[in-house]
């Protein structure tokens, strides 16, 4: 099979689309070849399989002249050779921009898209995609009639416990002093930092020896003056001594984050697939979640571990609920989380999701005439 892959950016160093690397390596090792063609271009570590191609935005291109190469690189990648199926990673646009191309020549477009965001863009590219996917069932907000859920495709390898052995993480989980809640992620509004300060500066009333480390940067200017009121309220709250700020981690170094947290906090509301907190969950850290559609993935910890969006009281009755339990309880809500990403959303199951949605719909299409759609060698 012959992929053609468009992503919003392709960045290892990337602190919210790194993990996209890993996505492509693989799917690179189910198909023949990825073409992958990329609004942004960084650091990247890919097989010999999978070429790439930049629209140019990280070179400073106004849209015109992306919208330029994207038809070059597509245009010489559809005559260089054939093209069985297309994913669009976060890319609407692009998703659009090629339909006029590819649907004559009956290739089907799977577009992934998981944001609560519903733009005339979006719409469109429903419209002209043979299939949606998104991680979440809430985390699509348009309509349902193409859409499958399929999962957040962790790479539970790299994000994993310290050891094989789930108990000697907890060893470690036993040495923090004193224990750390990490909350990781980009610094803006929607991840409501400000409820889990409110949170933990209730904890502090009857819970005082703990660290909050809140790790992420601003993803766009707009959120600098965000984070400045974060500050702002760490300082109202008294809670100098408590709270941590540090810049988001390239993906190499998060599950060390994790692996030294005794707990993580995730206040996304529903809407939004936030993989930071299946991470956490893949590194066998318990992790308090406010996005309602979690609930599959928590399973029988869904009472303990869900709290209620905005609630700060309910919030830190819940923290305090893990902090305070012995070190092999919260092993044993480590082992049950890991499971579950097991489970629901490991990386090489969803690779393996999305390679047998590509070949149904390839078979689904007609072959053009000389093209034999199951000629390639079982890929």
């Amino acid at each position: 099979m012959h992929l053609l892959w468009f992503n919003l950016a392709t960045d290892t160093d990337d602190a919210a689309l790194g993990f996209t690397t890993s996505w492509i390596r693989a799917v690179a090792e189910r198909v023949t070849r990825i073409h992958v063609v990329t609004m942004r271009l960084g650091r990247f570590d890919l097989p010999e399989n999978v070429r790439v191609y930049s629209v140019g935005k990280e070179r400073g291109y106004g849209i015109p002249r992306r919208v330029g190469r994207f038809y070059h690189h597509l245009v010489h990648i559809l005559r260089s050779e054939r093209v069985d199926a297309c994913f669009s990673h976060m890319m609407p646009a692009f998703t659009v921009l090629s339909a006029p191309l590819l649907r004559p020549m009956r290739v089907p477009i799977v577009t992934w898209y998981a944001h609560p965001k519903v733009t005339a863009t979006l719409r469109a590219a429903h419209h002209v995609s043979d299939r949606m996917v998104t991680s979440l069932p809430g985390a699509y907000r348009y309509r349902k009639d193409k859409l499958e859920v399929i999962g957040q495709g962790i790479d539970v390898a790299h994000f994993s416990p310290r050891t094989s052995e789930l108990g000697e993480w907890g060893a470690l989980g036993e040495s923090n002093e004193p224990p750390m809640i990490l909350c990781a992620g980009r610094l803006s509004p929607v991840k409501d930092h400000k409820t889990l300060l409110r949170a933990v500066a209730l904890l502090r009333e009857n819970y005082e020896d703990f660290q909050l480390a809140i790790l992420g940067s601003p993803a766009r200017p707009s959120d600098n003056a965000y984070v400045e009121s974060l500050e702002t309220l760490v300082k109202e709250l008294r809670l100098e001594e408590n709270v941590r700020f540090h810049p988001a981690a390239a993906i190499e170094e998060m599950p060390d984050w994790y692996r030294r947290a005794t707990l993580h906090v995730n206040l996304t509301a529903a809407g939004f697939g936030d993989k930071v907190a299946l991470e956490a969950m893949a590194c066998g850290i318990p992790s308090l979640v406010a996005n309602r559609d979690f609930a599959e993935t928590l399973g029988g910890l869904c009472d303990r571990l869900l709290f209620s969006p905005g609630d700060s009281a309910d919030l830190s009755r819940r923290l305090r609920s893990i902090l305070v339990l012995p070190g092999d309880a919260r092993i044993e809500i480590g082992r049950s989380l890991r499971e579950q990403i097991l489970c629901f959303h490991s990386l090489t199951a969803l690779a393996g999701r999305l390679v047998d949605l590509f070949k149904q719909l390839r078979r689904a299409e007609a072959p053009l005439p000389g093209r034999d759609p199951e000629s390639d060698s079982g890929n």
